[in-house]
């Protein structure tokens, strides 16, 4: 039989469910007491008072490190742990993202005495995961590392008091701590709200590096579980679900929100903004939301992995989280009145200079690169003059779109429109990307 543990599922000090974890898989045996359905996991059903077991082992092992992780397999290997989900129980499931942990039953612990927001925590693990040395025999694993998520090499550290996340870049040219700190210059330019990012080079290798934007009274809570608090309805596209859901849970202010991320994504070309790289802040306490989360994790972006010569402004690239189409999904967008495009001008340059002196990104891709984006401006000024065009003139801009002349819609069929929106070219699978082409 295998080996189990009970745990109660705490959210800061308050119990949210008692546990049976198999020791062996790391994975949960069982739900054994609902104790409050209002601290349960956003977007984990509970249906007369029973928790889905299955949503919330989907909820657990998704706190893990991805298989992904750039270097994990020599990690594990070194913390003699046979796989990344049986981290979770060494450092009880804290994480720097949200305030859930594990308790061990009957024990008397508080969510003050180990939360990773106001106590240390091992540098172990980081170390380690960046293939550094680690002092001594006995290796802490009590880290937020555990649980931190995504494909990219990164570690927290404690920096002049702060949590801060060190992230670095992939293949031949580590392009992404560079995108990441880009996207925030331009994010920063428009006042588009975001997490500030900074460069930081050591040994050569680029890192991005920003501060934790979750504290210890606020949780990330991401678009993924907030789209599982309730069924989509068929003929309701992603984006609109998503609007439905947030204004559900009476979060406000999120389309203007939106509106703002689909336009960076647009300019950077961002290629994986899957629902768990955006979403929305909730207290920890009072289980309110006061909005959107700033914008997070742009460095995927601005043609990474394609060859130099197929850097264009133009260029197909992957798109998410809404449409397969960056031009489809700045469609999207309600109101372009607070783009300001003098903001942007000369934006190439800045991108410039920040790669100057790279040891991976050469004269020949760095021009490739500013070509691009001053491309995609011109390409974004080109789509909003035509949303002003169509907002003037909207019954001409509808019979275009429906293939008709101007004015022929009949009531009947702008009631249907109304009703069932175009989901045709739907991200229909919300999938990170793991570093590995899919084709």
């Amino acid at each position: 039989m295998a080996e189990i543990r009970k745990y109660i599922l705490k959210h800061k000090n308050i119990s949210a469910a008692a546990l049976t974890l198999d020791c062996v898989t790391g994975g949960i045996l069982s739900v054994d007491q609902v104790c409050s359905e209002a601290h349960v996991p956003v977007g984990v059903p509970v249906k007369k008072g029973r928790i889905d077991r299955s949503a919330l082992n989907a909820w657990w092992s998704g706190r893990a490190i991805p298989a992904s992780r750039s270097g994990l397999k020599e990690a594990l290997l070194r913390m003699d742990i046979p796989q990344p989900q049986l981290l979770l129980e060494k450092c009880l499931g804290l994480s720097l993202s949200d305030q859930y942990w594990i308790c061990p039953e009957g024990s008397k612990l508080s969510w003050e005495e180990v939360n990773f927001f106001q106590n240390p925590f091992s540098k172990d693990v980081g170390n380690i995961l960046f293939g550094k040395s680690v002092d001594g025999n006995a290796v802490s694993l009590m880290s937020p590392d555990n649980t931190s998520d995504g494909w990219l090499k990164k570690r927290w550290i404690l920096a002049d008091g702060k949590r801060c996340l060190v992230k670095g870049g992939s293949g031949a040219v580590q392009q992404e701590p560079y995108n990441e700190v880009f996207a925030s210059r331009l994010m920063e330019r428009l006042n588009i709200p975001h997490v500030s990012y900074r460069l930081l080079v050591e040994e050569g290798y680029p890192y991005s590096v920003c501060d934790d934007f979750v504290t210890p009274d606020t949780e990330l809570i991401s678009a993924w579980y907030i789209m599982q608090t309730q069924q989509k309805p068929n003929h309701i596209s992603v984006y609109r679900h998503y609007l439905n859901c947030c204004e559900r849970l009476g979060i406000s202010g999120m389309q203007a929100a939106l509106d703002r991320m689909l336009v960076l994504d647009y300019l950077i070309v961002n290629e994986d903004r899957h629902q768990n790289n955006f979403g929305v802040i909730r207290n920890a306490d009072t289980l309110e939301y006061p909005g959107a989360a700033p914008i997070y994790d742009s460095g995927t972006s601005l043609w990474f992995e394609k060859p130099t010569a197929m850097i264009r402004a133009d260029a197909k690239t992957v798109c998410k989280p809404f449409k397969t189409s960056h031009e489809e999904q700045v469609g999207l967008v309600q109101d372009f009145d607070w783009l300001d495009f003098s903001a942007l001008k000369g934006i190439e340059e800045e991108l410039r200079e920040l790669v100057r002196g790279s040891l991976f990104i050469d004269t020949a891709r760095c021009d490739a690169l500013c070509r691009g984006v001053a491309g995609r401006v011109k390409m974004l000024k080109k789509q909003v003059d035509s949303h002003s065009r169509n907002a003037i003139f909207p019954a001409a801009a509808q019979a275009r779109a429906d293939g008709g002349a101007e004015g022929q819609e009949t009531g009947l069929q702008a009631t249907k429109r109304q009703k069932t929106e175009d989901t045709r070219n739907d991200v229909k699978q919300d999938t990170a990307y793991s570093g590995k082409w899919s084709g």
